[in-house]
């Protein structure tokens, strides 16, 4: 199925048209000739830790830990008595 015959121009490039303007697109070879094209987000090398499997589990266990455990107020002298004894309770 052919959605458009485009021509590469002189220098390389070749337009997919404006409504990709500015879109990150993956290109990928599958052989000589053969491309696929694929619209889709750029993940930072600095973040793509996030999206290891062990660190997707993790991120997704503290999101569930975090949405049954709301944020309360701290009982600060409870707390300074807690770090001031000898077994941390």
């Amino acid at each position: 199925m052919i959605e458009a015959l485009k021509t590469i121009g002189p220098s390389g490039q070749i337009s997919l048209g404006k409504e990709y303007a500015g879109r990150h697109v993956l290109i990928q070879k599958s052989e000589p000739g053969v491309w696929t094209i694929k619209v889709g987000a750029f993940i930072p090398d600095n973040e793509a830790w996030l999206h290891e499997p062990k660190s997707k589990k993790a991120l997704h266990q503290a999101l569930e830990w975090a949405d049954k455990n709301p944020p309360k107020e701290t009982d600060l002298k409870a707390l300074e008595k807690k770090l001031k004894s000898p077994h941390g309770s």
